[in-house]
């Protein structure tokens, strides 16, 4: 008998939605307990993750509601290292590449993921500067350049892509509704940006990434019956007068979702 699986996440959280991704790669069996990270529940940090944060796993001991996790469970954070242990937990589901050399170029890719191009988007989220602007650019190019002719980023789907699916899906969501520290308009500057030729790979590997099963499953772009037009105006304007990181956290938190 598999031992329990529950996974804490939160529907805005790019980290968490990752490991979303690979369980419903792995077809795993597993419970969802959604945080709300502005409210969060006082049993969360002394039962789940002290340091208050999302994704956690807690895997193993008996099957209890996720709100009272079971001492016997082992506690798990860290959004790439729930994905190695998804991938090792399932390993049918081929989450990392089998070969020596793809496995290097895929935790190579996870690594520039990490490294460049989310360091670059929050630039652009939180200083909103031309120069923030470029930097991003230059990140898409430079992920852009490790992908193959043509399939995913080590030809096969794997725990590379899972990586960056859902800083690609938040940044684009952000864009088009001029959601970040920059001046309006920029984020459809960007947008128009990546639509030109020397993007053609990127734009392909992006649709590739849209059209899997699992992150069909696991993302959604708009919350239905969550706000109407009208506020989402409103928040857009609320968002221009007020950069903070929790304000664009809030105006992002309109548009963008893990799907139930």
């Amino acid at each position: 008998m598999p031992e329990t699986l529950t996974l804490y996440t939160a529907r805005i959280c790019p980290y968490a939605h990752r490991v979303e991704l690979a369980l419903e790669e792995a077809k795993a069996d597993y419970t969802k307990c959604v945080i709300d990270l502005s409210n969060k529940p006082s049993w969360y940090a002394p039962k789940v993750n002290p340091a208050s944060k999302v994704p956690a796993i807690a895997y193993g001991g008996p099957q209890v509601p996720p709100d009272q996790p079971s001492l016997e469970s082992v506690k798990l954070t860290e959004s790439l290292v729930l994905l190695e242990f998804v991938a090792d937990l399932y390993p049918n589901a081929y989450l990392l590449p089998v070969d020596p050399v793809q496995k290097a170029r895929a935790r190579f890719f996870i690594d520039a993921v990490s490294t460049k191009l989310v360091p670059a988007w929050m630039g652009v989220l939180r200083k909103g500067t031309p120069e923030a602007s470029q930097a991003f650019l230059d990140a898409v190019e430079f992920i852009q350049r490790l992908l193959p002719a043509q399939g995913f980023a080590v030809d096969a789907f794997s725990l590379a892509d899972i990586s960056v699916a859902p800083f690609l899906a938040r940044a684009h969501v952000a864009l088009a509704n001029e959601i970040g520290a920059y001046e309006v308009g920029e984020g459809k500057r960007i947008l128009e940006a990546l639509q030109q030729s020397r993007f053609a790979r990127f734009q392909k590997y992006w649709a590739d990434l849209q059209a899997r099963l699992s992150f069909q499953a696991t993302f959604n772009e708009v919350r239905r019956g969550y706000v109407g037009p009208s506020q989402a105006s409103l928040t857009l304007v609320n968002v221009h007068r007020d950069m903070s990181p929790r304000n664009i956290g809030r105006s992002l938190a309109t548009f963008v979702s893990n799907s139930e």
